[in-house]
């Protein structure tokens, strides 16, 4: 049986690690937020400018000014600090963020990501994605292991527009956790149920197995 939205999130959250400063990506890594532990010192960043984000609002804290970079209204929590795009990047590109969680559209096993673009599609840009993977200090993809029409999303090579080359350290996606391992990669968590020979079938790319199936 493959992992649940909810436990994804979760193996997510475990990733970060107390006193880090952490930017979540658009989409499902920005909801890692409501799994991490409040006492533990985590400081989130936000790309647009701000540092030390909040939880969502509620409807009496709403304020259309303080957005993140999905352009939903947060929060600011005491003690956070706001400035300009120039100086969030500048922090991003000076290797200040401990840890990225980003979605992906494909991952190659060398640690290339793909995430922005699809040919043909229409899209307003790329937005910070290129500089999140290669200036995180380390970077976890959370992301489904299937595209809609059923092709691998970790690959042996990109087939979609590189978003930054060797910069993925982790992937977790509902059948598991897997490191890059350079021509492979290796499973050290695998969902309760899914078989090995599931997850070779549903991987584009060598699988090494460090660990049993394991629940969420």
């Amino acid at each position: 049986m493959t992992w649940s939205r909810d436990e994804m999130l979760r193996r997510a959250a475990a990733e970060v690690e107390p006193g880090q400063i952490v930017n979540l990506g658009i989409g499902m890594p920005t909801e890692v937020a409501n799994y991490i532990d409040p006492d533990a010192g985590v400081t989130l960043q936000s790309e647009n400018g701000l540092l030390g984000m909040g939880p969502y609002p509620t409807e009496d804290e709403i304020d259309a000014r303080l957005i993140n970079a999905g352009k939903e209204t947060v929060t600011a929590l005491p003690g956070a600090s706001l400035f300009d795009s120039a100086q969030s990047f500048a922090m991003i590109r000076g290797g200040h963020v401990d840890l990225a969680i980003l979605g992906g559209l494909e991952v190659a096993c060398n640690g290339d990501l793909a995430n922005w673009t699809v040919p043909g599609k229409l899209i307003t840009g790329m937005g910070g994605a290129m500089d999140l993977a290669a200036g995180a200090r380390r970077l976890v993809v959370l992301q489904s292991h299937l595209s809609k029409d059923g092709k691998p999303k970790l690959v042996a090579k990109l087939g979609l527009p590189a978003t930054a080359l060797g910069c993925v350290n982790r992937v977790i996606t509902e059948l598991g956790v897997f490191d890059v391992g350079g021509d492979c990669f290796v499973c050290v968590a695998r969902a309760a149920g899914i078989s090995r020979d599931a997850v070779v079938a549903a991987t584009g790319a060598p699988v090494l197995f460090t660990t049993p199936a394991s629940g969420g």
